[in-house]
């Protein structure tokens, strides 16, 4: 369980809301784990139990359904999430697609589509990556071509995460191919619209239970009102949102991180090797003891970066900075954990196995960590 009496970023309220996902949690999602890492996709009766638990999109404001709650309730989530060993898709919803929603939309689609996206009803993606576009989002091919008063959205993506389950999707694509990243817009493509098509749900290394996709939009027709914010402000709209997402794969990165901090601890307490468990041999207390220095200073960074996103004030490189610092913590705890386990730690059977897998594309999505590098680089 995941301690927080010393954060002072949370409070009490906080506290009860942390203790009623945790319950939610132990109910509707942990005895499901294993069948949908089998199946490949959170079932749907997930996302409803989400929406009628409030643990869906809690900042949206109460005119469109929600609580109206700031950015620690998403945190509080998300860390429970991750140290239940989950990576369904769920916050990528509430911490990142719902946000352009909130801060771009018109009044019309905030109405449409707020309240099924709290509610579980509505779910939906985000599709930026394409297979010859990943990090470089100028060189993206997906087109969406005025035609009278439809855009014909054309091209294909790939890696898409809740692309099996999506009802909506947030496509990023070239309106005007000719203005470079002034030419990309934002569009809102309904999956059961003529000429969508959805590829196969990709056969990933870890992380089975998010449904991850090909998309494929063959002459979509859209009205025009399905632009999100202003034609050709797309790009400028993704860098705005970018120290939020960030954010957020730092926040389960550091609560991954723990979780396997605290299956390496459990285990070696409990397993013995010559006579003692292995907890007592020198080797494994100072890997936990240094393990745990950084896991506290983690934490202590996490918060701080909270504070300074509570305020508006969180920037780019700083954002950067923490998804880099946060994934390659949790990328060292998981590979230390998993050799602490010995061979037990290559067993499926062991919780340390899926969250060692899980761990390993943290450093790649939302930025890998060298463009990370880059980014926090060029703010020196």
């Amino acid at each position: 369980m995941l301690q927080t009496a010393t954060r002072a970023i949370y409070d009490e309220d906080l506290g009860l809301f942390r203790d009623q996902v945790r319950k939610f949690y132990a109910v509707h999602l942990t005895p499901h784990l294993d069948r949908w890492e089998e199946e490949g996709l959170v079932d749907r009766a997930f996302w409803l139990a989400c929406g009628e638990a409030g643990v869906l999109c809690p900042q949206v404001p109460a005119e469109y359904g929600g609580l109206g709650l700031d950015y620690r309730y998403n945190a509080v989530i998300g860390e429970e999430l991750s140290y239940a060993g989950s990576t369904a898709g769920i916050t990528l919803q509430s911490d990142i697609v719902v946000d352009y929603l909130i801060n771009y939309g018109s009044e019309e689609q905030k109405r449409k589509w707020l309240p099924g996206m709290v509610s579980g009803h509505v779910i939906t993606a985000i599709a930026m990556t394409e297979p010859g576009a990943g990090s470089d989002l100028q060189g993206i091919r997906t087109t969406a071509i005025r035609d009278g008063n439809h855009y014909v959205v054309s091209g294909s993506k790939t890696y898409i995460t809740n692309g099996q389950n999506a009802d909506l999707v947030f496509v990023v694509a070239k309106t005007d191919p000719a203005a470079g990243s002034k030419g990309i817009s934002l569009v809102l493509v309904e999956t059961d619209r003529a000429g969508f098509k959805r590829g196969r749900n990709l056969d990933k290394i870890g992380q089975n239970s998010a449904d991850t996709s090909e998309l494929f939009f063959e002459e979509v027709r859209i009205p025009i009102t399905n632009c999100l914010g202003e034609e050709g402000r797309g790009f400028a709209y993704l860098m705005n949102q970018l120290p939020q997402e960030r954010l957020q794969i730092a926040i389960a990165g550091q609560a991954g991180a723990q979780r396997a901090f605290d299956e390496a601890v459990k285990f070696t307490k409990e397993r013995k090797a010559f006579k003692q468990a292995i907890f007592d041999f020198q080797n494994t207390r100072f890997t936990l003891g240094a393990l745990k220095a950084k896991l506290q200073a983690g934490w202590a960074h996490l918060d701080w970066c909270m504070a300074r996103h509570l305020k508006g004030e969180l920037t780019a490189a700083e954002a950067s900075a923490a998804k880099l610092f946060h994934t390659e913590l949790q990328w060292e705890v998981c590979d230390a954990a998993l050799q602490l386990h010995g061979g037990a730690g290559y067993m499926n059977d062991y919780p340390i196995a899926r969250l060692w897998r899980d761990a390993r594309v943290q450093r790649i999505y939302g930025g890998t960590s060298e463009i990370m590098k880059e980014v926090v680089a060029r703010s020196i």
